[in-house]
This record gives structure tokens, sequence and C-alpha cells, in this order.
């Protein structure tokens, strides 16, 4: 028969399991409930932002007051005593009717759709950049319309500039072919007036408006170079921008009225009052506004604002020199009138001074005519037969005074004196007759010359307005300046042979 041992100590522990074995099970059952905790809250964390975790330092029952406060719509005093509520800033999906504005939440790991959610937002990134590169495009090709735009106009002001400087060029011709005729007058007309200094004056004037000009057609020259260049740059630029969006029907400018630029330049006008609109983006090398873009615009502006004043300036210069132009022509002309009008009056007062010469001439030889027949009067016949009987020396009363010496008759002395006398005056009336004959020559001399004069500065006054005309172009003035010169060569070469001859 077995022997039972005595039974210990009754405790008031009832429980029949071992201690450790049931510490072990309850740690372990400690260690699941942490894990599990740790891993909810983990799972949590996953789906929303960092800071909806629970603060420890805050009471349980008041973490989720805590944290819904800044969800909430938030009430504003109107001025006239009301009120309004209106959802906080920033985002989320608001909830009107709760009146509460939750945070976005993000996950932090893959859902299932996220393959297409990566697609999709590829697709907007390369629909962003399709976007900025066509909008780029819309600006760089606005750019260009402007460009093209100032290259016309400058290239309408260069024709106009360069219409002027034919023109100045031709009147510089004209002068030129002015001082070469009035070289054709006569040597005592040549003497400097004001009418050479006046073309002197216009000559130099026309040079400094030739140089004025020709710097302005330089300017302009290297200007458009610069445009021309600058054009081909947005070309390029706007070419690129466009490979990303052949796929995209729709028109540039609809790209910029979306924007609310017209225009990246600020040169163009908008046809109707806009609002503000996008700002300048900054230059990106991997975006669609690349640094070259930006260079390019920038040049674009610089050379718009450069080829307005430009313009402003050619335009200024062309008026000047135009209007320059016609009031030293006018002036020039005005002299040469002037001079035609005092040649015509020395001219009429040396036609009646040759007249009233040529009178005294006729009234001095009829009067030395008849000196000439006195003189033969007195000097008596050329034969003894031909005395008359007053005349001999055998009269009876010349006889007796002759018979004594003392009583000589003073008839021999007085004819050989008044015969003396006769001759000197003949010979002061031929003197003065000569000196007549040879100022009437000098006179009409002088009377032609004034006339060659006249003659010339009228050639002259009809060139400068005939050359004027807007139709005589510069190539004929210099041919006419030519023609000119060849034919005094002529002239000048048949006078040195018949001068050989001689």
């Amino acid at each position: 028969m077995p022997v039972l041992a005595a039974p210990a100590e009754q405790s008031h522990d009832t429980r029949i399991g071992a201690p450790a074995w049931r510490e072990a099970t309850w740690a372990q059952t400690r260690k699941a409930q942490q894990v599990t905790e740790r891993c909810g809250r983990e799972a949590v964390a996953m789906w929303q932002p960092e800071e909806s975790v629970g603060d420890p330092n805050v009471a349980h029952h008041l973490c989720r007051a805590a944290h819904i406060q800044p969800w909430r719509f938030r009430v504003e005093m109107l001025r006239g005593g009301g009120h309004v509520e209106k959802p906080p800033p920033g985002e989320g999906v608001t909830l009107w009717k709760c009146k509460m504005k939750p945070p976005a939440w993000h996950a932090r790991l893959p859902l299932p759709l996220h393959r297409d959610a990566r697609a999709q937002q590829t697709a907007e990134v390369v629909l962003a950049h399709a976007r900025g590169a066509r909008l780029v495009a819309a600006r760089l090709g606005r750019a260009q319309h402007q460009i093209n735009g100032q290259v016309w106009q400058l290239q309408r002001r260069r024709e106009a500039t360069d219409r002027r400087l034919s023109e100045v060029r031709k009147g510089l011709l004209v002068n030129q072919q002015s001082v070469k005729l009035r070289d054709y007058r006569p040597k005592s007309e040549k003497i400097p007036d004001k009418a050479d200094s006046m073309l002197t004056w216009e000559k130099e004037e026309l040079k400094n408006m030739k140089r004025k000009m020709e710097e302005d057609m330089e300017k302009s020259e290297a200007l458009l170079k610069a445009l021309a260049s600058c054009r081909d740059a947005l070309a390029l630029c706007c070419k690129e921008r466009l490979q990303a969006v052949d796929l995209m029907n729709q028109p540039l400018d609809k790209v910029l009225e979306q924007a609310g630029r017209h225009s990246w330049v600020n040169l163009s006008r908008a046809p109707t009052p806009r609002t503000q609109g996008q700002k300048t983006p900054p230059p990106d090398p991997a975006g669609p506004y690349t640094p070259a873009c930006a260079a390019a615009l920038n040049e674009a502006r610089l050379l718009l604002v450069e080829s307005r004043d430009t313009l402003a300036d050619m335009a200024k210069n062309e008026a000047e020199v135009r209007e320059q132009q016609t009031q030293i022509s006018d002036r020039v002309c005005t002299s040469l009138a002037q001079k035609m009008r005092e040649t015509s009056e020395l001219k009429e007062r040396l036609n009646i001074s040759v007249g009233l010469m040529r009178g005294t001439i006729h009234r001095c030889t009829k009067f030395q005519q008849e000196m000439y027949t006195t003189r033969g009067l007195i000097k008596g016949p050329l034969s003894k037969a031909h005395l008359e009987t007053r005349e001999k020396l055998d009269r009876p009363m010349v006889r007796v005074y002759q018979r004594h010496v003392g009583t000589q008759l003073p008839e021999a002395t007085r004819l050989a004196q008044g015969t003396d006398k006769l001759q000197r005056h003949i010979s002061q009336g031929e003197r003065n007759l000569n000196e007549l004959l040879t100022m009437q020559k000098n006179l009409t001399w002088n009377f032609k010359c004034k006339k060659m004069g006249f003659d010339v500065d009228h050639s002259v006054a009809r060139l400068r307005q005939r050359q004027s005309h807007p139709h005589v172009c510069y190539e004929q003035a210099l041919r006419l300046l030519h023609e000119r010169d060849q034919r005094a060569q002529r002239c000048a070469a048949a006078a040195a042979a018949a001068a050989a001859r001689e």
C-alpha cells in the first residue's frame, strides 16, 4: 500500500499552475499586445500625417478635440456687425455641411493603383512640360513677330534715309555743276560775290548732312544685322519648343490669351484690357524656358528698345535734313535770283550809257568832219589859179602897205594862228573821239559780259530747279556732270589744236 506524503501548508493562492509558467504566459501576452499596438500605430501612421499622432502630454479624452480644432471653420466679424464662417487655409477637402476641413493625408506606401498614379503623374509632368514649351514657343513666336515688324520698319526707314541721302548727294552734284557752270562767266564777272559764298556754304552743309545720313545708315545696318541674328535665334528656339507640341492642336495666340500675357517683350499692347498675367519664370536648363530662350528674349527686348529709339532718331534726322536742304536750296536760288536782278539793272544802265554815248559820238564825229572842212577852207586852194581876187597880194591896198617894212599886214599871222588853233582843236577832238570810241567799246564789252553773266546765272537757276525735281535721280545728275566735263575737255582740246595750227 503506497505511502502518501503529508500535504504542504495550505496557501491562499488556489491556482494550480506554476507562477513561472503563468508569468511566462503573461509576458508573452503583453509582448503580443505591445506588438499589436505598435503595428497598429505604424499601420495608421502610414495613412495619416505624422503630426496627427497623439501627444503623450495631453489627456486621452482631450487629444481628439485638440486634434480636430484646427480643422473647424473660422468665424470672422464683418464691419457692419455680422459674421461669416470661412474654412481654414491649406490643402484638403472642405466639408461644408460639417463645417470642417481636414488636412490632406498622404500615404507612405505604394497603393494598388501606384502604377497608374505614377503613369498619371508622369503624364501630368509631360503635359505641364508641353504646356510650358507651348507657352514659351508662343511667346518666342510673338517676339519673333515683333522683331520681324521692327525689321520691316527699319528697312522702310532705311529706304527713306537712302532716298534722302541720294537727294543730298545729288545736291552736292548740283552744287558742283553750278560752280562749274559759273566758271563760264567772263573774267570781269568772276569777282567773288555772295552767290559764290552761298554755294560754298551749301557745299559744306550738304557734306555735313551726308556724313550724318551715312552714320545713320551704318548704325541702322548694324542694328538690322543684330535684329536678323536675334530673329534667327528666336526662330531656332521656337522650333525646338514646337517639337514638343506638334501633336497638341491649339493656336499659339490662344495660349497667350490663356496665360494672360500678350508678350514677354512688353512692347506690343494688348487689343483689350487684360488682367496681370503670369510672371516670367526663372530660366531652367531642364525645363521649357531654357537660358538660351531667356537670352534670346532679353536680347529681343533690348534690340526692340534700341530699334524704336533708332527709328525715331532716323525719322527726326531725315525730316531735319529734308527741311534744311530745302531751305539751303531756296536761299541759294534766292541769292542767284537777286544777283540776276542786280546784273539786269546794271545791264540796263550800261545799255542806256552806250546809247547816250552813241549819240555823243555821232555828234562829235559830225563836228569833227565840219572841223576838217573848216581846216581845208582856212588853208586855201592848192593851186595859184584857184586864188580869189580878194586873196591875191597885188591888191592896191595890199601893195601900198607892203612897200614899207614896218607896215606888214597881220593877215598871214592871223591865218597861221587860226590854222594852228584849229589844228589843236581837231587833234583834241580826235583824242576825245578815240576815247569815246574806246569807252563805247568797253561799255559794249561790259554789257556783253553782263548779259553772259545773267545768262549763266539764269542757266544755273534753271539747272538747279530742273535737277531738284524728285524724278531726277542721282545717276542722271552724275551722267550730266560727266557729259559736261567731256564737252569741256573736247572744247579745250579743240582750242589747243587751233592754237598749235596758228
